[in-house]
């Protein structure tokens, strides 16, 4: 598997990353460790988490497998913080503690990469980003980013951490069913050398198509708490999409989930494509998408079919 560089950062990622929304809840500590080996053993690298997972139970799930299984070396951790009981809450106070339960649940002095995990209206942004930078200066991460902000706070972000630890990454949801970070984010995260680390690249798993005719008793949109996470993309526009892509998948004799991975693994700016999964066996079948790009007349059509609507002042 390729490892990229983040932006212009000197923080070195896998080109896929392995994401770990469900560890410690719907994925048992045993799952997990299969997943990370398989995910490992594929030349991947960067994992995943956020203090918000499963309550905390992912990162304790990764801190056991560190400790026990795995060399802290041989994975970029990245976790976010700035979510706590339900509600959005990016002030120092609550970063820092969020920090430090995360670095005691992995059971590490330090992560690769720290996000905020969303941009809290209540907190000025000047407060969160000090948190950040001072995140950096005492060790306990060595980079930092934003996880679903939007471009003009990417830019304000970037700018004023220039001159100390810069801002790495901002982690966005993209897919084939989300494209509306290419609107401003993306030419925003280049100009200012911010790389794209893009959650759900598989539309929240319906572009594996296993939602094309009915919805699987094992799947995330059969599941209480998943369910409302899914739904969105659960539509007439989802679906035929998702027919795009089968159809693309057909041609190339590949499956739809490397056929979505692949578009969104390579597309401008991004570093990463970040995805999950329920089993090794599906987790496997996800990164056999390594060896697989997309031909130029594929990849056309499936931006045409896409696209993202454009208006005032993205198109004049």
């Amino acid at each position: 598997m390729d490892s990229r560089r983040v932006g212009g950062s000197g923080l070195r990622v896998s080109a896929v990353g392995l994401g770990t929304m469900t560890w410690g809840r719907d994925t048992d500590a045993h799952e997990a460790a299969d997943q990370l080996r398989v995910f490992l053993d594929a030349g991947g690298t960067l994992l995943d988490t956020a203090a918000t997972y499963s309550d905390g139970a992912a990162e304790e799930v990764i801190g056991a497998l560190l400790a026990e299984e795995v060399d802290r070396q041989d994975v970029v951790l990245c976790s976010k913080a700035g979510v706590r009981d339900g509600r959005v809450d990016a002030s120092r106070g609550a970063l820092l503690d969020a920090l430090d339960a995360s670095l005691a649940r992995l059971g590490t002095d330090h992560l690769d990469l720290w996000l905020v995990q969303a941009p809290d209206p209540r907190t000025p942004l000047a407060e969160t980003l000090w948190t950040l930078e001072h995140a950096v200066a005492t060790g306990r991460t060595r980079y930092v980013g934003l996880s679903n902000h939007a471009a003009w706070q990417l830019a304000h972000a970037a700018t004023v951490l220039a001159d100390g630890p810069g801002l790495a990454a901002a982690q966005m949801e993209y897919s084939l069913l989300q494209r509306g970070i290419e609107r401003e984010l993306v030419p925003a995260a280049a100009g200012l050398g911010v790389g794209v680390l893009a959650w759900s690249a598989l539309g929240r798993g319906v572009l594996s198509g296993k939602y094309r005719r009915s919805v699987p008793a094992d799947s995330r949109a059969a599941s209480p708490h998943l369910r409302g996470f899914v739904e969105p993309y659960l539509n007439d526009r989802a679906r035929s999409v998702v027919e795009a892509v089968a159809t693309a998948a057909d041609g190339l004799g590949r499956a739809p989930v490397e056929v979505a991975l692949a578009w969104a693994r390579d597309a401008p700016g991004v570093a990463s494509a970040i995805v999950g999964a329920r089993s090794p066996a599906q987790l496997r079948g996800t990164l056999a998408a390594d060896d697989l790009e997309l031909p130029e007349q594929i990849r056309q059509v499936l931006d045409e079919v896409t696209a993202p609507q454009l208006g005032y002042p993205e198109r004049r």
